[in-house]
C-alpha cells in the first residue's frame, strides 16, 4: 500500500500543491517553517480524517481561506483508492472514498494504516497517561473495527454517566437503578477494551526489545507494562465499590479510561532514569514495533512518516535508522529534514533510490529523482 499523489488546496500554509510520490522512499527538505511537517500532516489526514498536530479542523484551514480540500490516490492491494477530504468553516466535514461519502468517519480508520514519528512524541514518555492511551487506541483502531466502535461507545456512555453524577449533586437526589443501567452497558465494553490492550502489550514486547537493540546498539533490557484497574478487579466490582467516591467527585473515578502504560529500561522507569538518547531510542523502537505489529496483523505495510527525527542525532545513528527502515519489512516512507546533504550521503552509501521534494516555500516545490 502507498500513496501515489496528493492535491492540496488551502491546507495550513499551502494554497495549492499537486505532488506525485515514490512508492518507496520520499524525502521532503527545506528550511524551518516552509511547510515540511504540514505536507506530512496532509498525508496523515487522508488516513485518519484528522490532523496529527491540530485537534481543531479550523486550525488547519489556510488563514486566507474559509475551507481546505485534500485529494489523494492510494494503491491498496493493486486497487486504486481515491480519498477526498472537504472541510469548511461552519460546514460538516466530509470524507469520501471513491466518490462515496462516509456516513461515519470511523468507517475509514484502518483502511490506510500509517505510523508517524515526530519530535513531540517524546511526550509519550514524559507526559501524562492520556498520550500513551492515544497511541494504543490509534494502533488498535487501525487493526480492529470493533475496538474503535467499542471505544467510541464507551466514551459516549462515560460522558453520560458523568453528566448523571453531576445531575445527582445539582438536584440533590440519587437513583441507584438509573446509574446501574449505565454500568451494565459499560461492563462488556470495558472488558473488551482491557483484553485488547493487554494482548497488544504482551505481543509487542519482543518486537520492541529487538528494535531498541538495533537502534541503540546497547544491551539494556527495555519493557512496557500495562496498568489498569481491571488487572486487579472485575469492572462490575470497580464501579460498585466506587459509587460513593464517584458521587463526591461527580465523575467516574476508575475504569479503562484511566489506564496507563509504563516504560522501563533495565527495570527502572525510563522517564526518571533514562538518558535523553535512551528515551529517544526507546520512542523510535516503540513506534517501529507498533508499525511491525500492524503489518503482521493486517498483512499490509503501513506508510511511515519520519518528521524531523534526525535532530541531535549523529550520522552513525541516522545511518542505523535509515538502514533499518529501508529494508523489505517497511513500505513507503516519508522523511522530512532541513538538510538533504547528510541524508544523501547515507542514501548513496546504502545504494538507495529516492525522490526528493525541496520546499522553497508553499508555492514552490521542486521534485527530483535519485
Amino acid at each position: 500500500m502507498y500513496i501515489q499523489e496528493i492535491k492540496i488546496a488551502n491546507f495550513k500554509n499551502y494554497e495549492q500543491a499537486n505532488l506525485h510520490f515514490s512508492p518507496k522512499l520520499n524525502v521532503v527538505f527545506g528550511a524551518n517553517g516552509v511547510g515540511k511537517t504540514n505536507l506530512l500532516d496532509a498525508i496523515y489526514y487522508m488516513c485518519f480524517c484528522k490532523s496529527y498536530f491540530n485537534a481543531s479542523d479550523s486550525l488547519n484551514i489556510n488563514h486566507l481561506s474559509h475551507f481546505f480540500r485534500i485529494e489523494s490516490v492510494f494503491l491498496l492491494k493493486e486497487q486504486k483508492e481515491s480519498i477526498i477530504a472537504k472541510v469548511g468553516k461552519g460546514r460538516k466535514k466530509e470524507i469520501s472514498r471513491n466518490k462515496i461519502a462516509y456516513k461515519k468517519l470511523s468507517e475509514h480508520i484502518g483502511l490506510l494504516p500509517l505510523i508517524i514519528i515526530a519530535p513531540d512524541d517524546i511526550g509519550l514518555i514524559k507526559n501524562g497517561s492520556e498520550e500513551r492511551r492515544k497511541l494504543i487506541n490509534s494502533t488498535l483502531s487501525q487493526l480492529n473495527v470493533h475496538y474503535l466502535k467499542n471505544l467510541i461507545q464507551y466514551n459516549k456512555l462515560l460522558q453520560q454517566r458523568n453528566a448523571l453524577l453531576k445531575t445527582f449533586v445539582e438536584k440533590k437526589y440519587f437513583n441507584v437503578a438509573l446509574l446501574q443501567t449505565y454500568d451494565d452497558l459499560l461492563i462488556p465494553l470495558s472488558n473488551f477494551i482491557h483484553k485488547k490492550r493487554k494482548e497488544f502489550v504482551e505481543n509487542i514486547m519482543p518486537i520492541l526489545q529487538n528494535f531498541y537493540e538495533k537502534l541503540s546498539q546497547g544491551k539494556e533490557n527495555v519493557s512496557c507494562s500495562y496498568k489498569s484497574d481491571l488487572n486487579e478487579k472485575q469492572i462490575s466490582e470497580i464501579l460498585n465499590d466506587n459509587v460513593k467516591q464517584d458521587r463526591q467527585m461527580q465523575r467516574t473515578t476508575q475504569g479503562v479510561h484511566r489506564d496507563d502504560f509504563s516504560f522501563f529500561i533495565n527495570n527502572y522507569r525510563l522517564k526518571k532514569f533514562g538518558s535523553q538518547g535512551q528515551q529517544k531510542s526507546f520512542l523510535m523502537a516503540l513506534k517501529l514495533a507498533t508499525y511491525c505489529y500492524i503489518q503482521q496483523q493486517k498483512n499490509i505495510k503501513p506508510i511511515l512518516l519520519l518528521d524531523d527525527v534526525f535532530d541531535k542525532l549523529d550520522l552513525q545513528r541516522i545511518e542505523q535508522l535509515i538502514a533499518l527502515v529501508t529494508n523489505d519489512t517497511f513500505g513507503q516512507i516519508f522523511i522530512s529534514d532541513t538538510q538533504l546533504k547528510r541524508i544523501k550521503i547515507i542514501f548513496d552509501k546504502l545504494s538507495l533510490s529516492y525522490r526528493t521534494f525541496e520546499i522553497k516555500n508553499s508555492q514552490n516545490i521542486v521534485c527530483s529523482d535519485f
